[in-house]
């Protein structure tokens, strides 16, 4: 799927996405990215949602966004709650949802100007 963009806003935001890859700012990505608005698109080490592990959590607090998007890739997938102390420590608001939910909402986010973090798994076809 397609998505719209505003190149002058100067954030990153998702211009398509579909089965094994996510596009970022029209450049195609088939690994796991972690994504912020106004930073660097960083890749995750994270092949699947069963990778997910403490440590992930703790990187995505480091970079002190107002708000995670979890995308847990083509379903919703909710982590074990001790996966998510760190955020929830650390008072920082997260949402999991499926990858291409995740994709939506973020750009709406970014939009409204919001300081978001997308945490996106990106699955083999």
């Amino acid at each position: 799927m397609k998505l719209q963009s505003d190149p002058h806003s100067g954030a990153h935001t998702i211009t398509g996405y579909g089965d094994g890859y996510v596009e970022i700012n029209q450049i195609a990505y088939s690994h796991a990215v972690l994504l912020r608005s106004d930073g660097e698109i960083l890749a995750w080490p994270v092949a699947s949602f069963d990778d997910l592990a403490s440590a992930h959590f703790a990187d995505m607090a480091i970079l002190k966004p107002e708000l995670i998007l979890i995308g847990t890739g083509k379903r919703q997938r909710f982590p074990r709650p001790e996966l998510l102390k760190t955020l929830i420590d650390a008072k920082i608001g997260f949402e999991v949802m499926d990858s291409q939910a995740a994709c939506r909402t973020y750009n709406i986010l970014v939009g409204e100007g919001r300081q978001v973090l997308l945490a996106l798994i990106v699955e083999a076809p």
